[in-house]
């Protein structure tokens, strides 16, 4: 591509204008929004407009000469080809938390320049690092100008869709419960007032659902807790008259949604408000008046952990995403052995058929995220995304990856399996079940409870490690009840743990090691497991936790070698697919009910 002509060389240089304008050298412009979301609405997906890199995560550095955007090893192969014509320079960091996008500036930035960033999307937390490191270097950090919204003359509205209610039977909880539980924390914390940014904290405290950001089930709002009153700030018309009186009587008040930061600037002086750094942004940090006291969202904490109630609907959403993946595997095999079929199957084909299958089931709402279905190659790139502009026939020898997820009224879920298409090489066989040996470990692994969960990350790895081998990602993170896919504070990954990533009865999180050989094929075995009390440990050391394996469907063992698995291993995998035998079967029948039997068959 002509990089005078791409649709990113063209709006990095309205930017660099704006910049010019501005008197800055620079601007930072993050994956982010006034939310601090991981998904964005499309009003906030600047990174992406101004770069065409379609990632998640993701930082872009625009200077008045040069671009360059921030990726780690998730998108590596992804972002050389959608930065390809460009003249963005991609730079490989370690992890998404690394902060190697500051030392840039420093080195290509002047002394008593001055750099910009939008402070309604970066978090209060990232503002002081980048603050004090840009400090360092002698650049002064400008908060107040959204370089953005002037080179993006054409920039999408707010989403307008309705909220709804998360009632009956899966929504066991009172929201006057939730607001009870939150304001005493707020008092053991010492604070009259309480800010809340976070979407997903917000649906889960008022027991409201929506669609304002793809797949998770969420709306863009903020809340406002006081002594007695709660006030929702949201966009007009986007709760009827009828939820607005049940929001009422819960003490619950709507404003509009742009009103947040006056209200927040007009709490009266012996108020004492509670915000949480690392989920507030600056913008909105910066107009309190008020003491401050700085903590984690006390719902954070609360929602990570999901009740016996809660537990037992998750249980019944994954038997209906096993029965749907059944149902799916079993036409997909047949397909594929159908001498008689025309036309391939595809990485298309399969998202479609996999959303299909689980239409079908009671309480499903929605995918979870984009499933990625990735044939030999794309399953390289852990966030790989079949596009009808670029996608792969399965057809031919291989290992197919399908990561695939759904929302049901009652749980959320996030399964990852290996599928062998044709011949599998020696390689390929020993790569799955190095991966799947990760995989077991941590499944089996019993630990104190309030461990950290980062301390964890490494038993997953260490049967990679034996052999050299590691990956790029985390191994687990958090899973919403009902909300979003990713949720903390748990995060079982190699970065330095806090206090708030303890581990504890209730937690819902993903054990999924990888590895990805570029050009080749990629490996990722994912299961979501509950963190329940250990049997038959007594308490002379504390509580004990374990891990209950709540995502049912086979793990294909024509993709392993059962050579390389110890005793102990195959006996882990054999009990597994009993499990699931035993709990997919009463819903299955014919050719699918045969389907689960001969993958769940013991080796």
């Amino acid at each position: 591509m002509d990089t005078r002509t791409s649709p990113a060389r063209l709006r990095i240089e309205s930017i660099q204008d704006v910049l010019r304008a501005q008197g800055c050298a620079a601007v930072v412009i993050p994956s982010s929004d006034p939310h601090l979301s991981e998904y964005l609405p499309e009003r906030w997906q600047a990174r992406q407009w101004a770069s065409g890199f379609t990632g998640s995560v993701a930082t872009l550095v625009v200077t008045t000469e040069r671009a360059a955007l921030f990726a780690d090893s998730r998108y590596w192969v992804q972002a050389e080809s959608q930065l390809a014509g460009s003249g963005i320079e991609l730079v490989r960091i370690p992890t998404p938390a690394a902060a190697q996008h500051l030392d840039w500036l420093c080195a290509n930035v002047a002394r008593g320049a001055t750099v910009a960033v939008d402070g309604s999307v970066l978090g209060l937390a990232a503002a002081r690092q980048m603050r004090e490191t840009l400090a360092r270097c002698g650049i002064t950090l400008r908060s107040d100008l959204d370089v953005v919204a002037t080179a993006w003359p054409e920039r999408p509205a707010m989403p307008p869709g309705a909220v709804y209610e998360h009632a009956g039977a899966e929504a066991p909880h009172a929201r006057a419960t939730k607001l009870g539980h939150v304001r005493a924390a707020m008092a053991d914390a010492g604070a009259t007032h309480h800010l809340v940014s976070t979407v997903d904290d917000i649906a889960w405290l008022l027991n409201l659902r929506g669609s304002d950001v793809g797949f998770n089930p969420v709306f863009l709002a903020h809340v406002l807790l006081g002594p007695d009153a709660t006030t929702l700030f949201i966009g007009a018309g986007k709760i009827d008259a009828a939820l607005a009186r049940t929001l009422a009587s819960d003490g619950v008040h709507l404003a509009p949604y742009d009103s947040v930061a006056s209200a927040v600037a007009a709490l009266p002086a012996d108020a004492t408000l509670l915000l949480d750094p690392k989920r507030t942004t600056l913008g909105l940090a910066e107009t309190a008046r008020a003491k401050r006291i700085e903590a984690i969202n006390p719902s954070t904490l609360a929602k990570s952990r999901k009740s016996d109630a809660e537990a037992m609907h998750v249980r019944r959403a994954m038997i209906e995403d096993g029965i749907a993946m059944c149902e799916f595997y079993a036409w997909f095999e047949a397909e594929l052995a159908d001498p008689k079929r025309s036309d391939p199957i595809t990485e298309l084909t399969i998202d479609a058929k996999l959303a299909e299958a689980r239409s079908r089931r009671p309480g499903y709402v929605g995918p979870s995220f984009a499933t990625i279905a990735a044939f030999n190659a794309n399953g390289a790139m852990p966030h790989y995304r079949a596009t009808p502009e670029s996608h792969a026939a399965i057809v031919g020898d291989g290992l197919l990856l399908i990561d695939s997820g759904a929302q049901y009224r009652g749980g959320t879920t996030d399964i990852t399996r290996m599928w062998p298409i044709g011949k599998l090489g020696d390689a390929q066989r020993r790569d799955v079940t190095i991966v799947l040996r990760g995989t077991i470990a941590l499944s089996r692994t019993r630990f104190p409870r309030g461990t950290l969960s980062p301390m964890l990350d490494a038993i997953a790895r260490a049967p990679l490690w034996e052999h050299g081998l590691d990956y790029g990602h985390g191994t687990g993170h958090g899973v919403g009840y009902f909300l979003n896919v990713h949720e903390g504070p748990q995060s079982i990954s190699r970065v330095v743990p806090d206090a708030t990533m303890a581990m504890r009865p209730g937690m819902i999180t993903s054990i999924e090691p990888g590895l990805y050989r570029p050009g080749r094929w990629g490996v990722r075995v994912e299961n979501l497991v509950l963190n329940i009390p250990a049997a038959g440990i007594g308490d002379e050391f504390g509580e004990f936790l374990e891990f209950e394996t709540l995502t049912l469907c086979p793990i294909d063992t024509r993709c392993i070698d059962p050579g390389l698995l110890r005793a102990d291993e195959i006996a882990w995998l054999n009990g597994y697919h009993a499990t699931v035998a035993a709990r997919l079967a009463p819903g299955l029948s014919g050719a699918e009910l045969a389907w689960l039997r001969l993958r769940t068959a013991p080796i």
